[in-house]
């Protein structure tokens, strides 16, 4: 199936999401392409963990999950954040469905290291065509990052490794990581395409920098089998290219031509 773009929106961007944003989504949807939603929740778990008076605990930038704090983000990523943002497509005439890694075992995982990081999962395996099944009946999957345990139960995925192995696996054509800046500043102007190799240099002389480092590399890091390049965007949704998706800086493995 060609056009597939899978779309990964971090927690912490979620509550920030504008309408334009998802206009542009169903935009995209409407000229032919197929958007894919993986999202986050950080936030609103840890939110929900001092209501539970429950410490959040990180191991590696990743979340220790115990038991009770694996309850906790299943309730709030499969609940609470996955619905705001089907909701959120309304008004935009796009059909969006919610669901999680366990829904059609879309996910399976393996634990990681379940002593050091309890609950915590490795992607094995997608049903992808569970997801085809969706897109070839005009929905906007939007998925919660809660994979079924290829032994028995469930565990929590980063949203990062889920949108990045769903992308591998549908063979998308684009991956995109949704969040609060409009993508890498060159010399003040945005840089609309960047290779790896650029990317690196960029970071080694300062010009990448704080926040932007781990994205980008994040990015770099997803650009694996027949994925052809990462973009970093700005979930304003107010760049857009003329099909409808959005634009930011678009990060390839090849030598970008530059003029």
């Amino acid at each position: 199936m060609e056009g597939i773009v899978v779309i990964k929106c971090g927690g912490s961007t979620v509550d920030e999401l504008s309408p334009d944003f998802f206009h542009s989504i169903a935009a995209m949807k409407k000229k032919g392409k197929h958007p894919i939603i993986v999202h986050g929740g950080g936030p609103a778990i840890n939110n929900m963990l001092v209501q539970m008076q429950i410490k959040p605990e990180f191991v590696d930038g990743l979340r220790k999950t115990t038991a009770d704090v694996l309850e906790a983000a299943e309730l709030v990523l499969s609940g609470k954040v996955n619905k705001k943002i089907v909701s959120a497509f309304q008004p935009t005439q796009a059909t969006a469905i919610g669901i999680s890694g366990i829904d059609g075992d879309l996910i399976k995982a393996s634990p990681i290291n379940l002593e050091t990081l309890g609950y915590v999962g490795k992607v094995e395996e997608i049903n992808v065509r569970f997801l085809q099944q969706l897109i070839q009946n005009e929905f906007i999957p939007v998925i919660a990052p809660i994979a079924a345990d290829i032994n028995e139960g469930k565990l929590n995925i980063n949203a990062d490794v889920a949108a990045a192995a769903v992308a591998r696996a549908i063979d998308a054509e684009e991956l995109i990581f949704v969040t609060d800046v409009d993508g890498v500043l060159v010399k003040g102007q945005l840089a609309e395409t960047l290779a790896v190799t650029e990317v690196n240099a960029l970071v080694e002389n300062g010009t990448i920098y704080g926040g932007m480092i781990p994205k980008v590399r994040a990015a770099a890091d997803s650009l694996t089998g027949k994925l052809e390049k990462v973009t970093i965007a700005n979930g304003n949704g107010k760049n857009t290219h003329e099909d409808g998706t959005l634009k930011g800086t678009t990060i390839i493995k090849k030598k970008a031509i530059t003029s």
